[in-house]
């Protein structure tokens, strides 16, 4: 059954519009000028005629049969995943903060000052150390 131009649209309806103003925005064929006051008429539409306005002077863009983009694992020169190197930046981290921690103790200290920084170190360090040699460097694919 077609959509009359008096039926009123719905929220998918209106979405699937400004995916299509997005498409020709990004293929130039409308301003970001252009495209801002689309939407915001978009918005206010209640009815298939007056989302079929704001597409008239476009081509037909058929959403469902577009390539799907690829998404790459982004590695650096070394060939470790960033999330492994978030890792490995976050343990170099807070095993700075915690020497630091331990030198002004130990300055301030009478006595000498047990290093239990390796405590905290130590044992992160041995778990990032085993996922990264035996570990998959690539991210979990959805």
């Amino acid at each position: 059954m077609a959509n009359s131009p008096e039926m009123r649209a719905s929220d998918s309806d209106r979405d699937r519009v400004a995916a299509i103003l997005r498409e020709h925005t990004a293929q130039g064929r409308i301003t970001m000028e252009e495209f801002n006051e689309r939407l915001e008429d978009l918005y206010k539409s209640k009815t298939y005629g007056e989302l079929a306005k704001l597409t008239a002077d476009l081509p037909d863009v058929d959403l469902r049969n577009r390539p799907a983009k690829t998404a790459k694992a982004i590695e650096s020169k070394d060939g470790m995943h960033s999330g492994m190197k978030a890792a490995w930046g976050a343990w170099a981290m807070a095993s700075g903060i915690n020497w630091v921690i331990w030198l002004i103790v130990s300055l301030s200290a009478d006595g000498g000052v047990y290093p239990w920084p390796m405590w905290v170190m130590g044992p992160w360090g041995v778990i990032l150390l085993v996922s990264t040699i035996f570990g998959s460097n690539q991210p979990k694919k959805k």
